[in-house]
Protein backbone atom coordinates (compact mmCIF):
# COMPACT_ATOMS: atom_id res chain seq x y z
CA UNK A 1 0.00 0.00 0.00
CA UNK A 2 3.09 2.18 -0.47
CA UNK A 3 1.96 5.59 -2.20
CA UNK A 4 -1.57 5.41 -0.80
CA UNK A 5 -1.33 4.99 3.12
CA UNK A 6 0.39 3.53 5.76
CA UNK A 7 0.44 1.55 8.60
CA UNK A 8 1.97 2.38 11.69
CA UNK A 9 2.21 1.75 15.62
CA UNK A 10 1.40 4.25 18.68
CA UNK A 11 2.88 2.24 21.56
CA UNK A 12 0.78 -1.01 22.31
CA UNK A 13 -1.97 -0.15 19.17
CA UNK A 14 -1.58 0.61 14.97
CA UNK A 15 -2.47 3.56 13.65
CA UNK A 16 -3.76 4.22 10.06
CA UNK A 17 -2.72 6.95 7.32
CA UNK A 18 -4.78 7.88 3.90
CA UNK A 19 -5.12 11.04 1.81
CA UNK A 20 -8.45 12.29 0.63
CA UNK A 21 -8.51 15.53 -1.70
CA UNK A 22 -5.08 16.41 -0.52
CA UNK A 23 -5.61 16.10 3.21
CA UNK A 24 -3.93 13.42 5.44
CA UNK A 25 -6.34 11.61 7.61
CA UNK A 26 -4.91 9.37 10.62
CA UNK A 27 -7.34 6.78 12.08
CA UNK A 28 -6.70 4.11 15.57
CA UNK A 29 -7.46 0.55 14.35
CA UNK A 30 -7.95 0.79 18.27
CA UNK A 31 -6.20 -2.66 18.18
CA UNK A 32 -2.64 -4.12 18.62
CA UNK A 33 -2.83 -6.38 15.47
CA UNK A 34 -1.23 -5.27 12.46
CA UNK A 35 -3.19 -7.09 10.24
CA UNK A 36 -6.41 -5.66 11.81
CA UNK A 37 -5.02 -2.13 11.04
CA UNK A 38 -3.86 -2.90 7.31
CA UNK A 39 -7.60 -4.53 7.21
CA UNK A 40 -8.99 -1.47 8.04
CA UNK A 41 -6.59 0.77 5.76
CA UNK A 42 -7.38 -1.26 2.54
CA UNK A 43 -11.13 -0.41 3.46
CA UNK A 44 -10.73 3.29 4.16
CA UNK A 45 -9.10 3.44 0.35
CA UNK A 46 -11.66 1.98 -1.57
CA UNK A 47 -14.04 4.21 -0.11
CA UNK A 48 -11.46 7.02 -1.18
CA UNK A 49 -11.45 5.66 -4.36
CA UNK A 50 -15.40 5.20 -5.06
CA UNK A 51 -15.76 9.08 -3.48
CA UNK A 52 -17.72 7.36 0.10
CA UNK A 53 -15.20 7.57 2.27
CA UNK A 54 -16.79 6.77 5.98
CA UNK A 55 -13.82 7.83 8.04
CA UNK A 56 -13.77 7.55 11.91
CA UNK A 57 -16.05 10.29 12.83
CA UNK A 58 -18.79 9.75 10.19
CA UNK A 59 -18.69 5.41 11.74
CA UNK A 60 -20.08 7.24 15.13
CA UNK A 61 -22.57 9.50 13.80
CA UNK A 62 -26.44 7.62 15.05
CA UNK A 63 -29.59 7.61 13.96
CA UNK A 64 -30.15 9.88 17.15
CA UNK A 65 -27.58 12.15 16.09
CA UNK A 66 -29.75 13.05 13.16
CA UNK A 67 -32.77 13.26 14.32
CA UNK A 68 -31.33 15.80 17.00
CA UNK A 69 -30.21 17.87 13.57
CA UNK A 70 -33.51 17.70 12.36
CA UNK A 71 -35.51 19.49 15.31
CA UNK A 72 -32.78 21.75 15.93
CA UNK A 73 -33.57 22.69 12.32
CA UNK A 74 -36.99 23.28 13.07
CA UNK A 75 -36.15 25.37 16.29
CA UNK A 76 -33.97 27.11 14.25
CA UNK A 77 -36.11 28.33 11.73
CA UNK A 78 -39.36 28.61 14.06
CA UNK A 79 -40.93 25.92 11.29
CA UNK A 80 -44.27 25.46 12.91
CA UNK A 81 -45.03 21.93 11.99
CA UNK A 82 -42.50 20.80 14.54
CA UNK A 83 -44.78 18.43 16.28
CA UNK A 84 -45.78 17.16 13.01
CA UNK A 85 -41.66 16.18 12.52
CA UNK A 86 -41.42 14.70 16.24
CA UNK A 87 -44.12 12.34 15.24
CA UNK A 88 -42.17 11.02 12.23
CA UNK A 89 -38.98 10.83 14.11
CA UNK A 90 -40.59 8.10 16.58
CA UNK A 91 -42.35 6.19 13.96
CA UNK A 92 -39.04 6.29 12.23
CA UNK A 93 -36.95 5.78 15.67
CA UNK A 94 -38.59 2.04 16.10
CA UNK A 95 -37.20 0.78 12.99
CA UNK A 96 -33.64 2.95 13.04
CA UNK A 97 -33.28 3.55 16.83
CA UNK A 98 -30.26 1.26 17.12
CA UNK A 99 -28.75 1.93 13.79
CA UNK A 100 -25.46 4.09 13.06
CA UNK A 101 -25.93 6.53 10.04
CA UNK A 102 -23.76 4.50 7.60
CA UNK A 103 -25.62 1.69 7.89
CA UNK A 104 -29.04 3.61 7.13
CA UNK A 105 -28.97 2.62 3.28
CA UNK A 106 -31.06 2.36 0.72
CA UNK A 107 -32.70 -1.19 1.43
CA UNK A 108 -32.99 -0.77 4.69
CA UNK A 109 -35.06 2.46 3.89
CA UNK A 110 -37.22 0.13 1.68
CA UNK A 111 -37.89 -1.97 4.47
CA UNK A 112 -38.91 0.34 6.71
CA UNK A 113 -41.57 1.81 4.31
CA UNK A 114 -42.92 -2.06 3.89
CA UNK A 115 -42.72 -2.59 7.26
CA UNK A 116 -44.95 0.84 8.08
CA UNK A 117 -47.43 -0.66 5.67
CA UNK A 118 -47.53 -3.87 7.17
CA UNK A 119 -48.56 -1.72 9.98
CA UNK A 120 -51.32 -0.35 7.60
CA UNK A 121 -49.61 3.19 7.19
CA UNK A 122 -50.94 5.14 4.72
CA UNK A 123 -48.37 5.90 2.14
CA UNK A 124 -48.79 9.52 2.67
CA UNK A 125 -48.10 9.20 6.19
CA UNK A 126 -44.44 7.28 5.08
CA UNK A 127 -43.74 9.57 2.49
CA UNK A 128 -43.91 12.60 5.07
CA UNK A 129 -41.45 9.94 7.64
CA UNK A 130 -39.34 9.53 4.66
CA UNK A 131 -39.36 13.63 3.66
CA UNK A 132 -38.14 13.54 7.46
CA UNK A 133 -35.18 11.43 6.95
CA UNK A 134 -34.23 12.76 3.62
CA UNK A 135 -34.07 16.08 5.71
CA UNK A 136 -31.94 14.54 8.20
CA UNK A 137 -29.27 12.97 5.77
CA UNK A 138 -29.07 16.75 4.07
CA UNK A 139 -28.61 18.56 7.25
CA UNK A 140 -25.72 15.84 8.34
CA UNK A 141 -24.68 16.45 5.08
CA UNK A 142 -24.40 20.19 4.99
CA UNK A 143 -23.11 20.22 8.49
CA UNK A 144 -19.84 18.29 7.01
CA UNK A 145 -20.36 15.18 9.16
CA UNK A 146 -21.75 12.95 7.02
CA UNK A 147 -19.80 12.55 2.81
CA UNK A 148 -23.37 11.47 1.40
CA UNK A 149 -27.06 10.55 1.49
CA UNK A 150 -28.78 7.79 0.66
CA UNK A 151 -31.44 7.45 -1.97
CA UNK A 152 -34.98 7.68 -0.42
CA UNK A 153 -37.40 7.03 -2.64
CA UNK A 154 -41.10 7.98 -2.51
CA UNK A 155 -43.89 5.68 -2.40
CA UNK A 156 -47.16 6.51 -4.83
CA UNK A 157 -50.06 7.97 -2.99
CA UNK A 158 -53.33 10.04 -3.83
CA UNK A 159 -53.71 13.06 -3.48
CA UNK A 160 -56.81 13.84 -3.76
CA UNK A 161 -58.99 15.76 -1.11
CA UNK A 162 -62.14 14.21 -0.78
CA UNK A 163 -63.77 14.90 2.38
CA UNK A 164 -66.33 17.55 2.58
CA UNK A 165 -69.43 18.60 4.76
CA UNK A 166 -72.61 19.63 3.00
CA UNK A 167 -74.27 23.03 4.50
CA UNK A 168 -77.10 20.72 6.31
CA UNK A 169 -74.86 18.80 7.05
CA UNK A 170 -73.09 21.36 9.13
CA UNK A 171 -76.03 22.93 10.51
CA UNK A 172 -76.67 18.99 12.38
CA UNK A 173 -73.35 19.33 13.08
CA UNK A 174 -72.89 22.99 14.60
CA UNK A 175 -75.84 22.07 16.72
CA UNK A 176 -74.42 19.12 18.21
CA UNK A 177 -71.21 20.90 19.04
CA UNK A 178 -70.58 22.44 22.71
CA UNK A 179 -71.19 26.28 22.90
CA UNK A 180 -67.61 27.13 23.24
CA UNK A 181 -66.54 25.69 20.27
CA UNK A 182 -70.08 26.57 17.90
CA UNK A 183 -68.25 30.01 17.02
CA UNK A 184 -64.89 28.76 16.31
CA UNK A 185 -66.02 25.86 13.73
CA UNK A 186 -68.84 27.78 11.95
CA UNK A 187 -65.43 30.70 11.28
CA UNK A 188 -63.43 27.90 9.82
CA UNK A 189 -66.44 26.55 7.81
CA UNK A 190 -66.91 30.32 6.08
CA UNK A 191 -63.45 31.26 5.91
CA UNK A 192 -61.47 28.30 4.87
CA UNK A 193 -58.49 29.67 7.36
CA UNK A 194 -56.37 26.68 8.91
CA UNK A 195 -57.22 25.50 12.60
CA UNK A 196 -53.94 26.84 14.00
CA UNK A 197 -54.73 30.11 12.50
CA UNK A 198 -58.12 30.13 14.10
CA UNK A 199 -56.65 29.33 17.66
CA UNK A 200 -53.82 31.90 17.51
CA UNK A 201 -56.22 34.78 16.02
CA UNK A 202 -56.08 37.74 18.15
CA UNK A 203 -57.66 41.03 19.01
CA UNK A 204 -55.20 43.09 17.84
CA UNK A 205 -55.69 41.21 14.28
CA UNK A 206 -59.23 42.42 14.11
CA UNK A 207 -60.05 45.88 13.12
CA UNK A 208 -63.88 46.27 13.62
CA UNK A 209 -64.28 49.53 12.63
CA UNK A 210 -62.93 48.67 9.22
CA UNK A 211 -64.75 45.56 9.07
CA UNK A 212 -61.32 43.40 8.39
CA UNK A 213 -59.40 40.96 10.14
CA UNK A 214 -55.92 40.87 9.07
CA UNK A 215 -53.50 37.55 9.83
CA UNK A 216 -50.34 38.42 10.80
CA UNK A 217 -47.23 36.10 9.05
CA UNK A 218 -46.48 34.69 11.92
CA UNK A 219 -49.20 32.99 12.57
CA UNK A 220 -49.95 31.72 8.80
CA UNK A 221 -48.61 28.03 7.42
CA UNK A 222 -47.29 29.59 4.62
CA UNK A 223 -45.60 32.73 6.47
CA UNK A 224 -47.49 35.57 4.01
CA UNK A 225 -50.32 37.66 5.96
CA UNK A 226 -53.69 38.08 4.18
CA UNK A 227 -57.09 40.05 4.74
CA UNK A 228 -60.29 38.74 6.04
CA UNK A 229 -63.38 41.05 5.06
CA UNK A 230 -65.96 40.77 7.40
CA UNK A 231 -69.77 40.82 6.42
CA UNK A 232 -72.69 39.12 6.93
CA UNK A 233 -72.66 36.10 9.92
CA UNK A 234 -68.86 36.74 9.83
CA UNK A 235 -69.37 40.12 11.39
CA UNK A 236 -72.06 38.83 13.39
CA UNK A 237 -69.71 36.25 14.50
CA UNK A 238 -66.61 38.64 15.64
CA UNK A 239 -69.13 41.06 16.94
CA UNK A 240 -70.55 38.59 19.13
CA UNK A 241 -66.89 37.56 20.63
CA UNK A 242 -66.11 40.97 21.22
CA UNK A 243 -69.11 41.50 23.68
CA UNK A 244 -67.95 38.50 25.53
CA UNK A 245 -64.26 39.27 25.29
CA UNK A 246 -62.23 38.79 28.66
CA UNK A 247 -59.54 41.99 29.02
CA UNK A 248 -57.26 39.46 30.31
CA UNK A 249 -57.37 36.88 27.45
CA UNK A 250 -55.93 38.17 23.97
CA UNK A 251 -57.36 35.40 21.77
CA UNK A 252 -60.76 36.18 19.67
CA UNK A 253 -62.34 32.45 20.56
CA UNK A 254 -60.92 30.80 23.62
CA UNK A 255 -62.37 28.83 26.26
CA UNK A 256 -63.23 30.69 30.01
CA UNK A 257 -60.57 32.83 29.26
CA UNK A 258 -57.80 29.89 27.75
CA UNK A 259 -56.53 29.42 23.82
CA UNK A 260 -58.68 26.45 22.60
CA UNK A 261 -56.60 22.99 23.15
CA UNK A 262 -57.36 19.81 21.77
CA UNK A 263 -61.08 19.03 20.95
CA UNK A 264 -60.99 15.72 19.32
CA UNK A 265 -63.26 13.81 21.89
CA UNK A 266 -66.40 17.09 21.39
CA UNK A 267 -65.94 16.82 17.87
CA UNK A 268 -66.19 13.46 17.45
CA UNK A 269 -68.93 13.54 19.83
CA UNK A 270 -70.89 15.91 17.45
CA UNK A 271 -69.99 14.40 14.09
CA UNK A 272 -71.64 10.88 15.45
CA UNK A 273 -74.72 12.84 16.52
CA UNK A 274 -75.09 14.43 13.05
CA UNK A 275 -74.20 11.30 11.53
CA UNK A 276 -71.14 12.89 9.89
CA UNK A 277 -68.34 10.15 10.23
CA UNK A 278 -64.94 10.02 9.37
CA UNK A 279 -65.22 13.61 9.09
CA UNK A 280 -61.94 15.92 9.66
CA UNK A 281 -62.00 19.29 10.65
CA UNK A 282 -59.87 20.03 7.87
CA UNK A 283 -62.51 19.05 6.09
CA UNK A 284 -64.27 22.52 6.81
CA UNK A 285 -60.87 23.95 5.27
CA UNK A 286 -62.00 22.01 1.62
CA UNK A 287 -65.74 22.50 2.43
CA UNK A 288 -65.16 26.40 1.76
CA UNK A 289 -63.27 26.30 -0.80
CA UNK A 290 -65.51 24.68 -2.29
CA UNK A 291 -68.44 26.51 -1.80
CA UNK A 292 -66.62 29.70 -2.78
CA UNK A 293 -65.64 28.24 -6.60
CA UNK A 294 -69.93 27.25 -6.12
CA UNK A 295 -70.90 30.89 -5.36
CA UNK A 296 -68.72 32.11 -8.32
CA UNK A 297 -66.08 33.55 -6.61
CA UNK A 298 -63.11 33.82 -8.77
CA UNK A 299 -60.37 31.72 -7.77
CA UNK A 300 -57.74 34.00 -7.73
CA UNK A 301 -59.99 35.58 -4.57
CA UNK A 302 -60.98 32.48 -3.40
CA UNK A 303 -57.23 31.63 -3.35
CA UNK A 304 -56.67 35.48 -1.56
CA UNK A 305 -58.77 34.81 1.28
CA UNK A 306 -58.06 30.77 2.28
CA UNK A 307 -54.22 31.18 1.38
CA UNK A 308 -53.55 28.79 -0.80
CA UNK A 309 -50.19 29.83 -2.45
CA UNK A 310 -49.99 27.33 -5.42
CA UNK A 311 -52.53 26.53 -7.60
CA UNK A 312 -51.63 22.87 -7.75
CA UNK A 313 -53.03 22.41 -4.07
CA UNK A 314 -55.75 24.82 -4.40
CA UNK A 315 -57.48 22.16 -7.19
CA UNK A 316 -57.38 19.47 -4.88
CA UNK A 317 -59.48 21.24 -2.31
CA UNK A 318 -61.83 22.45 -5.37
CA UNK A 319 -62.93 19.04 -5.42
CA UNK A 320 -66.46 17.60 -7.90
CA UNK A 321 -68.78 15.94 -5.17
CA UNK A 322 -71.23 13.06 -6.57
CA UNK A 323 -73.80 15.73 -6.03
CA UNK A 324 -72.00 18.01 -8.52
CA UNK A 325 -71.90 15.01 -11.15
CA UNK A 326 -75.38 13.96 -11.01
CA UNK A 327 -76.45 17.86 -11.38
CA UNK A 328 -74.08 17.29 -14.88
CA UNK A 329 -76.26 15.08 -15.99
CA UNK A 330 -79.55 16.42 -15.33
CA UNK A 331 -78.66 19.74 -16.88
CA UNK A 332 -76.89 17.03 -20.14
CA UNK A 333 -80.64 15.67 -20.11
CA UNK A 334 -82.44 18.67 -19.77
CA UNK A 335 -80.10 20.05 -22.85
CA UNK A 336 -80.91 16.97 -24.94
CA UNK A 337 -84.50 17.02 -24.32
CA UNK A 338 -84.90 20.44 -25.48
CA UNK A 339 -83.42 19.80 -29.01
CA UNK A 340 -85.95 19.22 -31.77
CA UNK A 341 -87.03 15.49 -31.76
CA UNK A 342 -86.13 15.25 -35.99
CA UNK A 343 -83.37 16.71 -37.73
CA UNK A 344 -83.85 17.88 -41.13
CA UNK A 345 -80.92 16.74 -43.29
CA UNK A 346 -79.66 18.40 -46.64
CA UNK A 347 -78.73 16.12 -49.42
CA UNK A 348 -75.34 17.15 -50.71
CA UNK A 349 -74.95 18.39 -53.81
CA UNK A 350 -72.63 16.11 -56.67
CA UNK A 351 -69.86 18.30 -57.33
CA UNK A 352 -70.07 18.92 -61.29
CA UNK A 353 -67.90 17.34 -63.61
CA UNK A 354 -65.38 19.73 -65.10
CA UNK A 355 -65.22 19.85 -68.81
Amino acid sequence: MRGMGRVFKRGPVYWIAYYHRGKEYRESSESDNESTAKKLLKKRIGEVAQGRLVGPNQDRITFDDLAQLLLADYQINARRSSRSARLSINHLRKFFGFDRAIDITTDRIKAYAVDRQKALAANASINRELAALKRMFSLAVQDGRLNNTPYVPTLEEDNARQGFVDHSAFISLEGNLPDYLRDPITFLYLSGWRLGEMKALEWRDVDLSGRVIRLRPEISKNKEGRLLPLSGALLEMIERAHAKRWLNCPFVFHRDGEQIGDFRKAWSKACRAAGLHPTLVHDLRRTAVRNMVRAGIPDRVAMSLSGHKTRSIFDRYNIVSEADLARATELLQQHLASRPATLKVRALQKAKKRS
